[in-house]
């Protein structure tokens, strides 16, 4: 669970950080006025390229604390039913 909330705080943070500098680019080039769609979306865009480069790390935590929990359940259903077709 730990796992999963770092990544995903640093997600939403990378994606803020990249907001923040995308819209204050754009009133600088613009001249003041910032549409709300256009610095979002690109925003979206830029932050996900960036966050698989810079949080590979913090994902590859996830992914393995992920699999960990998949094999637990995976040998717990297969004892479950080897103990039912013993029966």
């Amino acid at each position: 669970m730990k796992e999963f909330v770092v990544y995903t705080g640093l997600r939403i943070l990378l994606f803020v950080a990249t907001l923040i500098t995308v819209m204050l680019i754009w009133s600088l080039l613009s001249g003041g006025e910032v549409p709300a769609l256009w610095p979002v979306v690109l925003s979206f865009a830029i932050s996900g390229v960036l966050s698989y480069y810079l949080l590979h790390r913090q994902r590859a935590a996830f992914a393995r604390r992920v699999e960990e929990r998949a094999s637990r359940a995976t040998a717990a259903f297969e004892a479950r039913n080897a103990r039912e077709d013993k029966d």
